[in-house]
């Protein structure tokens, strides 16, 4: 095809297509393909080739599926598969907290395998069983108090059983989409053990509606950033890190409530109200901003969820409760939860309110709240006490 003066034209969105004269001319002139004159220019000029700039898809992957891409790409160098099947596994799930739980997981598993001298591409059957027994009895990492930044230890508890169980689950899950990419024969930890976890036992310590009290007391005292805080988290029931990472034009309207949109597990948006009082709480800590992350730090950086956990255990002290040690964010959630049904609030509209995909969930948590209160053990101690109150003498004075 050519132009008015003679010059080769390619049809738009066909470079390199040989349509032939006729056929091109008419598709032009039905308005299919339209003539650029710059490329005239370039036909003008022998030798000289139309290029377009290459762009990497990996650019588009979450930071979590980068980082670890470059971590392995240290260990393994750019012409090994791994660093790539890798990060395209984690950049493939919708959820953050996925991403960087998977991520973990499979550092854990990399090290194990490279550090007895197997390739995870390779890894067989019995080396991910040793695995598993492995995790048992393995130290985890914890933070080095007065270290650097960053630094961790194998100074902790060994991994319960749901950790262990999350933890291998997430490895059968990197060679599925490994063995789907054709960069592995096999899922390795197909065949492994995995820990019985029941559905019913969970490692959080509640608190009671008075605790809770005496926490959202502390945090108002704290600062305006500690009370919303708080106050979201035990008002709303979100996961910690749903709530980080909103941003604060996001705080909406929606037929006479304010509103936050979570992306909740799962990788789906969910607008949720924002009760009253936790809406006074954000409304005085945000004063007016609306250009920056929901939550952030002194320096105007998104709060991090270690930061959270830090914050909490400090608020938890001052408060004097017996959990100061040992608090964490999700023992809101679990408050938002338990006391919501002590209130009467229905399942039905709980297990909405929670986003749990399976009211079995929901119906956990009203299992296990009067597991305690409703032991058989306070009704015996009661009985006896009365028998033994005849029986009981005074303690003699010296």
């Amino acid at each position: 095809m050519v132009d008015e003066e003679g010059s080769e034209v390619p049809p738009r969105g066909g470079v390199g297509l040989d349509l032939g004269p006729e056929c091109a001319d008419l598709l032009c002139r039905r308005g299919w393909f339209q003539r650029v004159d710059v490329l005239s220019v370039l036909a003008s000029r022998p030798g000289m080739e139309l290029m377009t700039e290459v762009v990497d898809p990996r650019d588009d992957w979450p930071v979590e599926a980068r980082t670890l891409r470059l971590e392995l790409l240290e260990l393994y160098g750019e012409h090994d598969g791994l660093p790539d099947v890798a990060g395209g596994w984690i950049a493939r799930w919708p959820s953050v907290n996925t991403r960087r739980t998977y991520a973990r997981s499979f550092r854990v598993w990399e090290a194990y395998a490279r550090e007895r001298g197997q390739h995870p591409l390779t890894a067989a059957f019995p080396l991910a069983d040793a695995f598993a027994r492995h995790l048992e009895a393995a130290p985890t990492l914890r933070r080095v108090k007065g270290g650097q930044y960053g630094e961790m230890a194998p100074t902790g508890r060994p991994r319960g059983d749901a950790s262990r169980a999350t933890l291998l689950s997430a490895c059968s899950s990197f060679y599925v989409y490994a063995v789907r990419a054709r960069a592995a024969e096999a899922d390795p930890f197909e065949a492994v053990l995995r820990p019985v976890v029941d559905p019913d036992e969970s490692p959080t310590e509640g608190l009671t509606e008075d605790e809770t009290a005496k926490l959202i007391a502390t945090a108002t005292a704290w600062s305006p950033r500690a009370e919303a805080l708080v106050k979201l988290l035990y008002r709303m029931g979100p996961r910690v890190d749903e709530i980080l990472a909103l941003d604060a034009d996001q705080l909406g309207y929606d037929r006479g409530h304010r509103t936050l949109p979570p992306r909740v597990k799962g990788g789906k948006v969910r607008p949720k109200p924002v009760v009253p009082l936790a809406l006074d709480a954000l409304e005085c800590y945000l004063d007016g901003r609306t250009a920056s992350p929901l939550f952030v730090t002194r320096t105007g950086a998104r709060l991090r969820e270690s930061e959270v956990w830090k914050l909490l255990r400090r608020l938890a002290a001052k408060a004097n409760l017996p959990q100061a040690d040992s608090i964490k964010p999700h023992v809101l959630r679990h408050g938002f939860i338990t006391d919501s049904l002590d209130a009467g609030v229905p399942l039905q509209d709980l297990q909405d309110a929670a986003n749990h995909k399976d009211p079995r969930s929901t119906q956990r948590y009203n299992r296990r709240r009067r597991r305690h209160e409703n032991h058989p053990g306070h009704t015996l101690a009661a009985r006896l006490a009365d028998k033994l109150a005849p029986h009981e003498t005074p303690a003699s004075s010296d």
